[in-house]
C-alpha cells in the first residue's frame, strides 16, 4: 500500500502521541525523510546520534537546549 504525503504527515503525528522505541523512532525518520517531511519539534524527542526516546530532562545555557541521552551519552543541543 502506497502512501500519500499526506497520510505520512498524519501518520508520523500520530506516531510520536504514543511512547516510542528506538527501532519504531528509525522507521519514522525514514518516512520523513522519503516524503520530505520536516520533523520540526518532534525531533527533540529523540537522540541524533541512536534514535532512542530522550526523556525531558535537559537545561538551557547560552541559548542553547542541551538533553544528554542515557543510552549512548550523545550530548544533543538545539538553539532556542
Amino acid at each position: 500500500m502506497k502512501l500519500s504525503k499526506k497520510e505520512a504527515e498524519e501518520k508520523i503525528r500520530r506516531f510520536f502521541e504514543n511512547k516510542n522505541e528506538q527501532e519504531a523512532i528509525k522507521k519514522i525518520k525514514k518516512l520523513a525523510m522519503h516524503f520530505n517531511i520536516k520533523l520540526r519539534d518532534y525531533r527533540k524527542r529523540f537522540c541524533k546520534n541512536c534514535c532512542s526516546p530522550l526523556e525531558n530532562t535537559g537545561r538551557i545555557k547560552n541559548k542553547m537546549k542541551i538533553a544528554k541521552c542515557k543510552n549512548c551519552g550523545y550530548v544533543n543541543r538545539w538553539k532556542i
